[in-house]
């Protein structure tokens, strides 16, 4: 079988982060669904991801981190006011877009990378040894998320990969997405980080700069 499983409560295994530098792909639980996981600077391990999901190239991926501190890796740095007033939020399902001039593979041709750091212990815990990942849904573009490891194997057709089976996952909506492009705040996706109340539109409005 082209798939190995281990569990999520293992220790990471040390060949996990060199596998991973070195393109390949790992399947990893989120707080709702499965997602593919490769090293958003790995051109092979990205490219790996658009052939399984089929995949339009020029769409970017979505990452996720440990820290702050490496996402500032990724972005180059220094933090911005979006990025601080959603620190103090995570773990959460809220993805934020900031400014990234880096090129990273995953960014495909956006000068953005969309990234978190996720409520679940985990796959912090893995981000932590393996170092951000992109975390794009492990499904078949146009279909359903996959809640289902033993429905994996479908997904993947015959790709080798590295599960981390944190068994049946409970699905529900994605993470919210923010963006604070000229100074203004942009709600691009509705998801599980709540945003229909008026003190988080004044909290992010003010950490894009908003006046009111």
């Amino acid at each position: 079988m082209a798939v190995e499983r281990i569990c999520p409560s293992a220790s990471i295994a040390s060949d996990i982060p060199d596998f991973v530098r070195g393109g390949g792909l790992l399947v990893i639980p989120t707080e709702s669904s499965y997602g593919l996981a490769v090293d958003p600077r790995s051109e092979k391990g990205v490219e790996l991801v658009y052939r399984v999901k089929r995949r339009e190239r020029g769409k970017p991926l979505p990452v996720v981190a440990a820290s702050v501190e490496q996402i500032l890796e990724l972005t180059g740095g220094p933090s911005d006011r979006l990025l601080e007033w959603a620190s103090d939020r995570w773990p959460a399902p809220l993805t934020v877009l900031l400014d990234c001039d880096a090129g990273w593979p995953a960014q495909a041709t956006s000068k953005h990378l969309a990234v978190r750091i996720p409520a679940h212990g985990g796959l912090l815990s893995l981000l932590a040894v393996c170092g951000p990942l992109t975390a794009t849904s492990a499904n078949l573009s146009g279909e359903p998320a996959v809640l289902d490891p033993d429905e994996l194997d479908r997904v993947l057709g015959g790709h080798p990969a590295v599960l981390i089976d944190g068994g049946i996952l409970p699905g529900g909506e994605p993470s919210t997405m923010v963006s604070c492009a000229d100074g203004r705040l942009r709600i691009l996706r509705e998801g599980r980080f709540p945003i229909e109340s008026h003190d988080f539109r004044t909290a992010c409005g003010k950490a894009c700069g908003e006046v009111g």
